[in-house]
């Protein structure tokens, strides 16, 4: 019984070399490093909310983490082991409406290994995918454009081959993921050629197709594109009415133009009703941009048109004054309010709880809570989340278990948001098993994990250099069709190196570069000073001849052909 312990981790580790062998996509590159002497080979193979909702600064959490010197490790955790082990016997007892056949879920894998090769065009994995054979259905079809919804090149190939394969038809909402991953990538042309495509689709091209349009081209900064997008919604049998000016608006002010919104709203107001919901968003962009002036313009507009401040209305000022920290401007907010018989919302309540958790009042933050019971308001997902985590940040973990632990008595189930934020609170304090655990506890409890998700557990695993966990969180990552988009890439160069991994930290720009991405300046340049501070020349190298190649890829236009839409 002495030496169980040892003869366990042995053969954990060679369970582990078995599963290693059949992960692909991103984990294949990290545990490779084409620059070490000794490298293993793998084979390769083939309805919108109300303004305001919750604002980033809320929901996102950006604690930066200090480097942990530890070695590399041999070993996974005992209960990580198992759950590794039996997760596919799991995912099997599950039994959920809608969940694809055995059959179905080979073929997506199947498909996947295909498009994991790098392929130059959307032409080339239509030729690849001519000489498989797959049973093309609804669910497959969505599951592999989710799966690569941050890479357009096989995203879009396979979308053109599915949708001329026999029996089979694809919907609308298929048509509409397509769309949106075309406008992620900033494939802004074939995004347009699409929609014209589904133009000729009768009932194909809706309110939602436009929105999803004029999101993506207000992210991109393309301002005008949005409001032109909205110009011509008639020809494609949309109406403009006061639903669809106020999405919009809502895509401009979170695209960071609160002046394009306003403008929008002046040369439209006399055409298309405004409506309270018109002016709480304008009043948002106002506050979120510090113009308070404005935001007090907006009111005078709005009531001169007939509509009374309301909850939404005082929460914008709330949020606009918690990020100043000017708390007792908060307070006169809250009176007023009270006077005016206008009760606070529980989003009214998590912006200035977590406000207050930022500038370090804890105990002014749980007066909050105190507050909000109090006035009969009934805590939601959001706010426990909040609670949870500014309790984890001020080093109360217990307390935000207990929370946690709380919630389900209370009515409210954890949903993705809660268990992102207590993974990233055990990610943060290096608490490896319990962020683990948490992970596993999300998959039980058929919670959908995002990137937010996986991203501070990313980190953990960098700094303590778990790289077979990394490794398998990756492949886990991707079974959940969530698709690596250029931000994670950069955050595990940054993590690597930080890490004394920077050879893994180029195989990992490497990829991100072959899938089709153009590093940021600031991801490049932190790569190369680290390999130059290591003495690294060769791998400076090929970063440089990589980055050139991205350049290259980016400027290649011959996948946007230019659109032009009947006027």
């Amino acid at each position: 019984m002495k030496r169980f312990p040892y003869f366990w981790c042995l053969g954990a580790r060679r369970r582990l070399n078995v599963w290693r062998s059949s992960v692909y996509y991103v984990s294949d590159d990290l545990l490779c490093n084409r620059f070490c002497t000794a490298t293993e080979t793998i084979n390769q193979q083939p309805k919108v909310t109300e303004s305001p909702e919750l604002p980033d600064w809320v929901r996102i959490l950006k604690k930066e983490e200090a480097a942990v010197e530890q070695e590399d490790d041999d070993f996974l955790l005992p209960s990580f082991s198992e759950w590794i082990k039996n997760e596919k016997l799991r995912a099997r007892e599950v039994d959920v409406k809608g969940l694809a056949s055995d059959m179905t879920e080979n073929d997506v894998d199947k498909i996947s290994k295909v498009l994991r090769f790098h392929f130059k065009s959307p032409d080339a994995v239509v030729d690849a995918l001519n000489n498989c054979r797959f049973d093309v259905s609804e669910c497959l079809v969505e599951q592999i454009l989710k799966r690569f919804s941050c890479e357009w090149i096989p995203s879009y190939g396979f979308f053109k081959w599915a949708k001329v394969q026999k029996g089979i038809r694809l919907s609308s909402d298929l048509y509409n993921l397509m769309v949106d991953n075309l406008g992620k990538s900033k494939k802004f042309d074939l995004m347009r050629e699409l929609l014209n495509e589904m133009s000729q689709l009768q009932g194909y091209v809706s309110l939602n197709t436009m929105n999803k349009i004029m999101r993506r081209f207000a992210k991109a900064g393309k301002y005008e594109d949005a409001i032109g997008t909205f110009a011509r919604m008639e020809e494609f049998g949309i109406q403009k009415d006061t639903s669809a000016m106020n999405l919009l608006l809502n895509t401009l002010v979170k695209g960071g133009s609160v002046e394009n919104a306003h403008k929008v709203y002046q040369d439209f107001k006399d055409h298309i009703a405004p409506s309270v919901h018109t002016y709480n968003i304008l009043m948002h962009g106002w506050c979120r941009a510090r113009k308070i002036d404005e935001a007090n313009e907006t009111i005078k507009d709005m009531e001169e048109h007939g509509f009374s401040p309301d909850v939404v209305t005082y929460t914008c000022f709330i949020e606009a004054y918690c990020r100043e920290k000017d708390f007792r401007k908060v307070d006169a907010i809250f009176k007023e309010m009270q006077i005016k018989e206008c009760s606070p919302s529980v989003v009214t309540y998590t912006i200035t709880m977590k406000a207050l958790g930022h500038a370090k009042e804890v105990n002014k933050a749980l007066d909050v809570y105190e507050k909000m019971k109090q006035n009969g308001c009934v805590p939601d997902n959001s706010f426990y989340s909040s609670l949870i985590h500014m309790l984890g940040a001020s080093g109360r973990m217990n307390d935000s278990y207990d929370i946690f632990e709380d919630m389900t008595k209370q009515g409210v189930s954890p949903d993705t948001f809660t268990y992102n934020t207590m993974i990233t609170i055990a990610a943060q304090n290096s608490k490896e098993e319990e962020a683990l655990n948490f992970l596993q506890k999300m998959v039980e409890s058929q919670c959908k994990p995002d990137i937010c998700t996986y991203a501070p557990l990313f980190k953990m695993c960098c700094r303590m250099r778990r790289l077979k966990v990394l490794s398998f969180l990756l492949n886990h990552m991707f079974k959940n069709d969530v698709s690596m988009d250029l931000g994670t890439y950069a955050l595990l160069v940054r993590g690597l190196c930080r890490n004394r991994n920077p050879e893994r930290a180029c195989a990992v720009f490497e990829l991100a570069v072959l899938r089709g991405f153009l590093p940021t300046d600031t991801m490049y340049d932190n790569l190369v000073k680290e390999l130059e501070k290591r003495g690294l020349k060769e791998q400076k190298k090929w970063v440089e001849e990589l980055m050139l190649q991205a350049k290259q890829q980016g400027s290649d236009k011959s996948y946007e052909r230019p659109l032009k839409i009947k006027e």
